[in-house]
């Protein structure tokens, strides 16, 4: 089965700051604010959502088509997905805009500044997919340009495409109307429990209404698990066992990959969603979002240590 990733790809620059945010502003002066932090340099990390998921499906024996758009500086990114065997032809250059940037300034006390420049994330891939994906493709919607998020979920339906709406990041961004749209005649919905609460809000519908929409409704509840809801029943999954828990950033498009490995090979939304919980795993015991690494030999290993036999 074929898998595309539409989302974005970005470039992480994470920054320590060796001392208090608190103690360089002034509460009397916060309406003039005027501050430079000195960091003690600055690491960069590969991410995006799109990025992310496809990385983790990397290991798991996948070659996903990534729909994102790039900037000028994508030639470090391209190297890194070569690398990792990702190809590259659902990938759009913007020659006038910069890759997606996240810019992330923490403090000793774990207080964070950020700025985001969305970049390239700013134009639209133009993607068109195949007469030959109909029927045989995959496709996982995640946060990237808000008129492809839109344009790709029209042309999976028209297209007889499963698709997966994953709003996460994108959810300010939308109206009630058109998420419902979005989301009606999609194969799943995917997010945590905050921004399923968001969802309901926004819609007007609770969650009996959503599966009016979509098959079914999957969220994430941080290391509790995760909970599959369909019409006819909701089933809870639990975490897998991480050997040492690092950055939990990341946890999430690991496990998103996890499940569309199950389904792109037959399993079904339970398994799925335990493939899901275990990749989940790997992501958190190290420091950023395509740091981990493992084989599918020993991936099955572990998911039979927390779930039996695959």
């Amino acid at each position: 089965m074929n898998i595309y990733i539409s989302g974005s790809l970005a470039y992480d620059r994470i920054m320590d700051f060796p001392g208090k945010f608190s103690d360089h502003i002034l509460p009397d002066k916060i309406h003039i604010l005027n501050v430079c932090f000195t960091v003690n340099g600055m690491v960069e990390k590969f991410g995006g959502t799109a990025g992310n998921v496809a990385y983790s499906l990397s290991l798991l024996g996948e070659r996903p088509v990534v729909l994102a758009t790039i900037g000028k500086d994508y030639g470090t990114y391209f190297e890194w997905l070569r690398k990792n065997g990702l190809p590259l032809d659902g990938i759009k250059v913007i020659e006038d805009e910069f890759t997606a940037g996240a810019y992330i300034t923490t403090d000793k006390a774990d207080n964070q500044i950020t700025g985001f420049n969305p970049g390239a994330m700013k134009h639209q891939t133009e993607y068109e997919f195949h007469a030959k994906d109909a029927g045989d493709s995959l496709c996982l919607i995640a946060p990237g340009n808000l008129r492809d998020m839109i344009r790709y979920a029209a042309s999976c339906r028209e297209r007889g495409i499963q698709y997966i709406c994953d709003p996460g990041q994108s959810l300010t961004q939308w109206e009630g109307k058109t998420l419902r749209d979005w989301m009606d005649g999609s194969m799943a919905l995917i997010s945590n429990d905050y921004e399923l609460e968001l969802i309901m809000k926004m819609t007007g519908m609770d969650k009996k209404k959503l599966l009016g929409l979509t098959e079914t409704v999957i969220t994430t509840v941080g290391e509790k698990g995760s909970v599959v809801s369909t019409m006819h029943s909701e089933d809870f999954i639990c975490a897998a066992k991480a050997t040492d828990v690092v950055d939990p950033t990341g946890a999430g498009d690991a496990y998103r990959a996890g499940l569309l490995k199950g389904l792109a090979t037959g399993k079904d939304i339970l398994t799925s969603a335990r493939m899901g919980a275990v990749t989940a795993a790997y992501a958190i015991e190290k420091y950023g979002t395509q740091e981990h690494r493992f084989s599918y030999e020993i991936f099955l290993d572990r998911y039979r240590e927390n779930f039996g036999e695959l």
